[in-house]
Order: structure tokens, then C-alpha cells, then sequence
């Protein structure tokens, strides 16, 4: 996301810092980044900026932004590590910043910087909206753990276990065999929602034929999935009573 730049204070970037003492960007941007990790300066903002390449094509560029007194402080420090010598420069160049009268924004770049700022709202938003039915399966699930009956899903998703099924039914995840016993297709079990678990084994009194049931059992992972299939349609349910889509 691109930090929001104030103007009208006095600032200094890695990309200037990497002019001033003449060496490439990338290798400023790694002294910052390792800075950074070891607590001796604060986290810097970054923002893209445009650059021509050697071949002549506009490129994006990310750039740490210093600003203020904190920001003169940690810009001394980087350049210090990379080039000693040019820390008087450095300090001349903020004495030059500090100097200069702060300008009004125009017009267009006031409109710039709000549109920027309602575009990242609507990042946001749609982050939200995607990551929220992740979060509400994960809340499902947060104290459980193992493999489920569909009983138990139902009750731990606290929707009826009739409803459920007819749901999985429908959307082919499972199926009833002759008997009626459920089962899951086998795309819904290779992904890790399903499980068979066999029975113990059953031993016929008369023929003495032994046999094993599988019982198709939820995984934790398939407790997700079912959480996020039982919102999507949730979802769609709601925009039909509203007459939406």
C-alpha cells in the first residue's frame, strides 16, 4: 500500500539518499531493510514512485520515505553505514529541506491524495469482505479438533443436521449409497474435507462373512469448507429476498 506523503514537511527518500552518496538503490534499501531489523531505526513508510529505466520504459519503484526529526535521524544513521563520508551532505541537504518554505497543495494534488485515500478504503473493504467468511470458519472451529460426525458439524455450525445434508447433497459433495449410508465423492475426500473411517469388524452369526463399513467422517479442514459453503449460500439467499443479482 503506498504511504500518503505530507508535502508540506521537510522529507528525504531512498531513492534521493542512494543519488546523494552514489551508489545503487537496491543496495541502500537493503542497509534500511537490515536497520530496520535490528530496532536501530524505526520501520520507514514506503510508497511507489515512477522511474525511467536505462531502456527508456517507465517502472515502478519502491521507495522508504524519512520524514521529520525522526526521519533526519535514521536517514543520518543509513547513510553513516553506507558512506561515512557523505554524512555532511546529507545534513546539508535537510538543512536545505528544513529551510524551504512549505508550499499549499494545488488543487489537483489535493484531489490526488483523496482519491489515493478512497482507493486504499476500498482495498480494505474488499479485503474484509473476503477474509470475513475465512474468519467466521476458523471461529467455528477454534476450540475443536479431530474428525466429526455430520451430527456433530451441524450442532458445532449450529444449523439443523437435516438442512446440512440436504445441502452437501445438493452441491454433490456427498451421496447415499443403496443402503443409505452417506459418503463422500471422492474429488470432496482427495481435497481433505472427508474421511472414511472403518468399522469394527462385523462378523455375520449364520455365514460367518466378516465385513467393514466405512463411515464417512468431516476433517477439521472440512468443517472450513462447509462453514465458507454454508455463507456463500447464506449470502445469496439474502441478495434474492433484496432483489440483488
Amino acid at each position: 500500500m503506498n504511504a500518503i506523503i505530507n508535502l508540506n514537511t521537510a522529507s528525504m527518500n531512498s531513492l534521493e539518499i542512494s543519488e546523494l552518496v552514489q551508489t545503487e538503490h537496491r543496495n541502500v534499501k537493503v542497509s534500511i531493510d537490515r536497520l530496520m531489523k535490528k530496532g536501530v531505526i524505526r520501520n520507514a513508510p514506503m510508497t511507489n514512485v515512477e522511474k525511467i529505466n536505462n531502456l527508456g520504459l517507465k517502472t515502478q519503484v519502491g521507495i522508504y520515505v524519512f520524514e521529520g526529526e525522526q526521519g533526519k535521524r535514521d536517514s543520518i544513521i543509513v547513510v553513516a553505514q553506507l558512506c561515512p563520508e557523505f554524512t555532511a551532505a546529507l545534513v546539508d541537504r535537510w538543512h536545505h529541506l528544513e529551510n524551504q518554505k512549505p508550499r499549499e497543495l494545488s488543487r489537483m494534488e489535493i484531489l490526488q491524495m483523496a482519491l489515493q485515500a478512497e482507493e486504499e478504503k476500498q482495498v480494505l473493504q474488499n479485503q474484509v469482505a473476503i477474509l470475513e467468511p475465512k474468519a467466521q470458519a476458523l471461529e467455528a472451529i477454534a476450540n475443536t479438533n479431530g474428525t466429526y460426525t455430520i451430527r456433530e458439524c451441524a450442532k458445532a455450525l449450529n444449523v439443523g443436521e437435516r438442512k446440512l445434508i440436504d445441502l452437501l447433497l445438493d452441491k454433490k459433495w456427498i451421496y447415499r449409497e443403496e443402503h443409505g449410508r452417506l459418503q463422500p465423492y471422492s474429488t470432496k475426500r482427495e481435497a481433505g474435507i472427508f474421511i472414511n473411517r472403518p468399522s469394527p469388524v462385523i462378523m455375520n452369526k449364520n455365514t460367518g462373512e466378516e465385513k467393514v463399513h466405512l463411515h464417512m467422517r468431516i476433517t477439521a479442514l472440512g468443517l472450513t469448507k462447509i462453514t465458507e459453503l454454508i455463507n456463500r449460500c447464506m449470502n445469496i439467499e439474502v441478495k434474492k429476498l433484496r432483489g440483488v443479482g
